[in-house]
Parts: C-alpha cells; structure tokens; sequence
C-alpha cells in the first residue's frame, strides 16, 4: 500500500513523512509545527487558510483545540442561518457546503505517528489496533488527522463490539472501517418481513457487511450470491458469513452488481441519495447520476428467473430535498420492463429523524423507507 506524502520545514529542517486517509482526503498545501502554546483564534484562523497543525504538544489538548475550532464553526454558522423559505434541495446544497467546510477546517488539526503507529505526544490513547484496522500495516513515520482518527477508532469500536441485528435474533454484524454499518433496523425488518418468491437461490447485491444475505438465510433462502466491488466490503462480508456459521449458503462473490446466472430473488439496497460522493466514506450514501440504481434495475430482467422478483430497498429522501422525484423513480422501473407487486414502508427510528436542530429536519421528518417488490412486466 502507498500512501502520499506529506512535506513541511520544521525548525531549519525539511521533513516529510507518509499522509495517511481513510476517506481519500489529500494532505495540505502547507504544515505548521503548533503546541499547547498556540491560541484557538490563531489556530482557527490558519485552519481556515489551509494550513496544517502538526502538533506537538500535549495529545489530550489537541482534542480540546478541535473542539475549539468546531465551538467557532458553529457560532460562524449560527451568524448566518438558513432562510425558513429557502427550497429543500438549495437547503440541502448549502448544507452539504457547510459540511465540506468544517470537515477541511477540522481536518488541519494533524497528529504525528512512529513507524510503529505509536503517537509520541504526553498523555496519548493506543491507536495501533484501530489504525491497523482501518488502514493495514505500518507505512514508517506518518501524519494523520486527528478527527480522522477519532473516527477510525470509533469505526474500530464498532468492528469490535458489533452491531446487534433484530432480524437476526440479536446476532452481531462487525462492520469494518469503509463499509456501511447497518445500524439503521428499518430496512432490515422490511427484508425479514416481505413475502419470499418460491425459489432456491437468491442475489444479495451491493452486500457491503453481508447483513442481507444473513436475513434472507435467516429466512430460509438455501442459496445465496453476495456480490459487492468493494474489496473492504468483500472481506467484511465473508468474515460475518464465517461468524454467523452460514457459510454453507451464503457465498461472497467480486461482481459489478449481478454475479452470473439467474435467481428467484435479487435484492439491493443503493445509495439513497443521487450526487457526488465527496470521500470515499460518502460513497455508501451517494449514487452519482443513480448509477447503482440504474445498473440494478435494468439489469434485473435478465438475471431473474421466470416468475422471480427484485427487491429495492429505498429511502424516499431523495424526495423530500429535490434530487429526485417520484415520477422519475417510477419511470427508471418502468423503463427497464418492470412492473410493482407490492411497496412495503417503513418510518425511520433513527435520531436525526427526530433532531429539531438538524437543518434538513422537515425533510427528514417526512422520511419513508421502501421495500418495492418488482417483477418483470408482461408484453
């Protein structure tokens, strides 16, 4: 694995050392050595500039920095806030703008590791095991963002501990570092509820950690074809089809969505939300040009056998900010010889649905996520 590198002039010295990203971000322009002697509104300000802050200093003062620099982003944003009559979908852009904003500015708090991964700063966590996870082994002496890092070790947490799924009896799923962590139940009720087709075999397209294909085995399906490109999402997938012992019917498969061959069910849950993902983290909520969608539904037809159906999972929040309409859905289906037996709903139980605060709250609090059971269309 290489990584970039990152170059700065400390002291009389040229350094370089390896960038590390999980989300693909690149390093900044320009580095500047900082410890616990550096004043928050210097910080800001150089953080707004572009400026990367290597620290130096003490490592549990450098959280209270990014949390200084966020205390400030909030009031920036607070000063000018968005318009009651403003249309959802330009509420939606200038949100995905502020965000943008704030992952740059907070992203310039920058954290130094050994070639053991080992952070040299007084009062620093262990951070081995969840740098390992997420980025493989030691690349020599590296630089990390701090609030990547914090991320990487709750993403560690979450692998650790595993996420408890209803539908499966209150199994586990251990979600790795870069794939979608089914933590949202809604749509995996929907998945455990909705009448199966007379088969024996079905495609779990887009697996990510596998969890559908664990609820359609749960179910009864004998056979089962886990497809997904994402070399992280493939090894998730196997590793909690080998933990949940199911392995004698699920198989994981590297595929552009379908693996060959026909079966009575395929089921996909895409992206929800059509656009351009921004990091590789986004890339499990954003489908540009509905591409995943697309691919599912015009290729359904023919990996379907004779009296099959195809399961598309779909939040309609794309709806509700202005991406996509109703009327288009309908006609992507239509288009691709489909037609609808069924459409199974559900309200989501997740926080943000219920956060006043959230500025795409009156979208989110319309939310519905659908199972629409398709099959192809009689000429």
């Amino acid at each position: 694995m290489s990584a970039p590198r990152l170059e700065w002039t400390e002291g009389t010295a040229a350094r370089d050392a390896a960038w590390l990203s999980g989300s693909g971000t690149l390093p900044p322009r320009r580095v500047q050595a900082v410890d616990d002697t550096v004043r928050a509104d210097d910080a800001f300000h150089m953080a707004c500039e572009g400026v990367g802050l290597l620290w130096r200093g003490d490592f549990q003062n450098a959280r209270q920095l990014l949390q200084a620099l966020a205390r400030r982003l909030d009031k920036r944003a607070a000063r000018s806030p968005l318009p009651d009559d403003m249309l959802m979908r330009e509420r939606f852009n200038r949100y995905r703008q502020g965000q943008a904003l704030r992952a740059r500015v907070l992203g310039m708090v920058l954290i130094p590791l050994d070639a053991a991964q080992v952070i040299p700063l007084r009062r620093a966590p262990d951070v081995r095991a969840a740098l390992h996870h997420a980025l493989g082994m030691p690349l020599g002496d590296a630089v990390v963002s701090l609030r990547e890092l914090q991320g990487m070790v709750g993403a560690y947490e979450w692998h650790r501990k595993g996420v408890p799924i209803a539908a499966l009896g209150g199994a586990t799923i251990h979600p790795d570092f870069g794939v979608f962590s089914p933590i949202r139940g809604e749509y995996l009720d929907l998945v455990a509820r909705a009448p199966l087709p007379v088969g024996e075999n079905a495609f779990d397209i887009g697996t990510g950690t596998g969890v559908l294909a664990a609820v359609l085995a749960q179910r009864g399906v004998p056979t089962i074809l886990a497809s997904d490109l994402s070399p992280q999402a493939l090894a998730c997938a196997r590793a909690n089809v080998e933990r949940l012992g199911l392995s004698e019917q699920i198989a994981v498969q590297e595929a552009d969505l379908f693996p060959q061959g026909r079966a009575a069910l395929a089921v996909c849950n895409p992206p929800w939300l059509p656009g351009k993902a921004s990091s590789t983290l986004e890339q499990a909520v954003y489908d540009p040009d509905s591409r995943m969608l697309r691919g599912f539904l015009d290729g359904l037809a023919a990996h379907l056998l004779p009296g099959g159906e195809g399961w598309l999972i779909l939040s309609d929040l794309a709806e509700h900010l202005g991406l996509r309409s109703r009327e288009q859905l309908l006609g992507m289906i239509e288009a691709a010889g489909l037609g609808v037996i069924e459409r199974l709903d559900a309200r989501p139980q997740h926080g943000k649905a219920f956060d006043t605060n959230d500025p795409l709250h009156a979208a989110r609090l319309h939310e519905i996520t659908s199972l629409w059971r398709l099959r192809v269309a009689r000429s």
